[in-house]
């Protein structure tokens, strides 16, 4: 550590200090507007009325204490039903679905049960879709022109579609 950093951690504890001390200044000065010292000259009827006083004084503070933890009890109990009706409201946050290969039978067993045993071929109603193969003589491929003009016939085809 350098002169300078010794040099303000000695200023910040000269000013710890003095803090302390304004600290304890301000509860003695705080204590004494409060509360009066007590006058115990007098007999002891005088005591015992200024004893009644300040249990007197104790109850009312009592009595608002209890009130003030009910009321924040309350408020607590609220802030958690709003607490739980904003994630309600939120709605849970559901995981990403995995994708997961299945068969139909498999499929079809989890949802009805293993009591169920199903067992539908689901590919035999499917129509067979056949791609029609256009076959063309050997001797039409050399002519180009034939072949530009079947290129413009299926364009007008598609286009007219």
């Amino acid at each position: 550590i350098s002169k300078m950093g010794i040099l303000m951690l000695s200023i910040a504890q000269k000013w710890i200090a003095q803090e302390k001390i304004d600290i304890t200044a301000a509860k003695e000065a705080y204590m004494a507007e409060k509360c009066s010292p007590p006058d115990l000259h007098g007999d002891q009827n005088a005591l015992m009325e200024t004893c009644k006083k300040l249990n007197a004084l104790i109850e009312q503070i009592d009595e608002e204490r209890y009130d003030l933890e009910s009321k924040v009890g309350k408020c607590n109990k609220e802030i958690d039903d709003l607490k739980i009706k904003v994630v309600d409201l939120a709605g849970v946050k559901k995981p990403a679905l995995k994708k997961v290969r299945m068969s139909a039978d498999a499929m079809l067993k989890a949802l009805l049960g293993s009591k169920h045993t199903v067992n539908l071929d689901l590919r035999a109603n499917l129509k067979q879709v056949k791609k029609e193969v256009k076959e063309e003589p050997a001797e039409a491929v050399g002519d180009w022109r034939k072949n530009i003009e079947d290129k413009a016939d299926r364009k007008k085809m598609f286009e007219a579609s």
